[in-house]
């Protein structure tokens, strides 16, 4: 492997990020190497070179490799003298015809949004592979679904991925490929992913892919050091799942914790049957949207082009809030006003748009898609909010006040069941036991970062109707008292949702193997795949 220290000298850090460039570690791609070539044929390709991580120590392996980046090209070139003839410069994802016996990569990671000729290349997966690539799809997946489509079909494939598409709904698509034929031997979640990239935001691992034969079952390791990796014989996985048990449209993160979990549908239902979570009003240059009460006053900005709106996630630090707090946070001057002139604009607000045009407001991404730019998304205040992202546990509110929200939270609009049970969702949400089966639909980034997306909460579990009735309109006010006065769940409400949760899943594998036996328990035919997942 050639010095990315060196190279990362030499090269900007806007063409390495334009380059979607994060550079193997030598002990990752050692392992990859050498797992991929117990194949036992010593053929090996890397569709993205790179700084040459995985160059075989073996002289007796035929390795041969493609890169798109002239830059680190022309680097490697210089420091071994132009020997390199065995890397082909050209776009991976361009180049079709081909077939390897054993691939090894470090594909290049970009967001769908920095997808550089993304529409050409979705055209060529459509065509050669008859594949509708969804637009949410980034490189790295579109670079594993190449790879995958190449193998000849008696050699190993190991990637190193970002593991978001384990629990996005593009990621169904290559979690159906990696299932097809039984190929797929198992995925390594590292954990230590801030020792390996350090600059990674997004949780990372390694697919391990052997079409030498048929796995019946798939392993799911969690690595915690780079020590465990290098020891990788010996270390267990935390679960080995049947192939036939799972669903590629489910959320494969939370398998690779140990303890498994069944949902009986007869008691949760997704969320989506009470009402929808979307994301918050995003306006594209929040430092022109979002105003102060003094500033506001010195723009001479009526009451009415001025809503209130929750602006940051952390200008809420109690899980209720009412006009008082958004009145108090006024009174600080803290920026929790959005400009919000829809109508016929005021004179106020005139100049102030002429001021944000002679800055440029006007030419962002989103703002410039506008007519006019200056014009927010008409939005209604939400009931529930939900911060997007977290550490440690997610943050939910229950808004009392007429507060909008930007995109630092989600916003839950209840439909006319939803207002009925709207508190008792609240709570739920609140309750440890709930956390946890909602914590299933986290998307994991780098660094123990959370994510939600509003779809994955709207699909999360929830108790029915006849659940929530359990619990009287009574201690449900009794309860939000409590938790007015103290910021949390009393004990008392946290064992009484523990108890309605239990009553909705079952813990251990074999009791889920029995259950899915009882016909007078759930007939086996009901349950859904995508429902077996990890408790914690």
């Amino acid at each position: 492997m050639f010095d990315s220290f060196h190279y990362c000298q030499k090269v900007s850090e806007q063409h390495r990020k334009e380059m979607g460039q994060f550079f193997t570690h030598s002990i990752v791609a050692s392992f990859m190497v050498k797992w991929v070539l117990r194949s036992g044929i010593k053929r090996l390709y890397d569709p993205a070179f790179g700084l040459g991580a995985f160059l075989p120590p073996d002289n007796n392996v035929s390795f041969t490799a493609s890169e798109i980046d002239s830059k680190v090209l022309e680097y490697c070139r210089e420091q071994a003298a132009n020997q390199l003839v065995f890397v082909q410069q050209e776009d991976y994802l361009t180049t079709w015809g081909r077939t390897h016996s054993n691939v090894v990569c470090n594909p290049p990671y970009m967001r769908f949004q920095k997808f550089v000729n993304r529409d050409a290349v979705f055209q060529k997966f459509q065509k050669h592979l008859d594949l509708p690539l969804s637009g949410y799809t980034n490189t790295a997946s579109a670079f594993l679904l190449k790879s995958l489509s190449e193998m000849d079909g008696h050699g190993r494939l190991s990637y190193v991925m970002p593991l978001e598409f384990l629990n996005a709904g593009y990621g169904t698509l290559v979690k159906k490929k990696l299932l097809e034929n039984q190929h797929l031997f198992g995925i390594i979640s590292l954990e230590c992913e801030k020792d390996i990239f350090p600059d990674a935001t997004t949780s990372v691992g390694i697919i391990l892919y052997d079409c030498s034969k048929k796995h019946s079952k798939v392993a799911f390791y969690s690595v915690k050091t780079l020590c465990e990796l290098e020891s990788f014989d010996s270390l267990s996985p935390s679960n080995e799942i049947d192939v036939s048990e799972i669903d590629p449209t489910a959320k494969w993160l939370p398998y690779f914790n140990a303890s498994k979990i069944i949902i009986n549908q007869e008691k949760m239902v997704p969320l989506d049957h009470y009402g929808r979570f979307s994301r918050g009003i995003a306006t594209g240059a929040n430092e022109f949207f979002v105003l102060s009460k003094s500033k506001a006053a010195a723009l001479e900005l009526p009451l009415e082009e001025c809503q209130p709106c929750i602006t940051r996630s952390s200008q809420i630090s109690h899980p209720i809030i009412d006009e008082d707090d958004i009145n108090s946070m006024l009174e600080a001057d803290i920026p929790v006003l959005l400009f919000t002139a829809n109508g016929s604009a005021s004179e106020g607000a005139l100049k102030y748009i002429k001021h944000g045009e002679s800055a440029g407001y006007h030419e962002r991404f989103l703002t410039k898609h506008r007519k006019p730019w200056y014009k927010t998304e008409k939005r209604f205040p939400s009931h529930l909010l939900l911060g997007v992202f977290s550490r440690g546990g997610y943050k939910v509110i229950l808004n009392r006040s007429k507060a909008l929200n930007l995109t630092c939270y989600h916003g839950f609009q209840p439909n006319l069941l939803g207002i009925k049970y709207l508190h008792r969702l609240f709570l739920y949400f609140l309750s440890k036991a709930g956390r946890e089966i909602i914590g299933l639909c986290m998307r994991k980034y780098g660094d123990a970062l959370d994510k939600f997306e509003p779809n994955d909460l709207n699909a999360a579990f929830v108790l029915t109707p006849t659940s929530f009735d359990m619990i009287s309109n009574e201690e449900v006010e009794c309860e939000l008292r409590f938790v007015c006065s103290e910021g949390r769940l009393s004990e008392v409400f946290e064992e009484k949702f523990t108890e309605l949760v239990k009553q909705s899943r079952i813990i251990s594998t074999e009791e889920a193997v029995e259950f899915s036996k009882s016909p007078a328990l759930h007939p086996a035919s009901q349950l859904s795949p995508s429902l077996f997942a990890a408790a914690r």
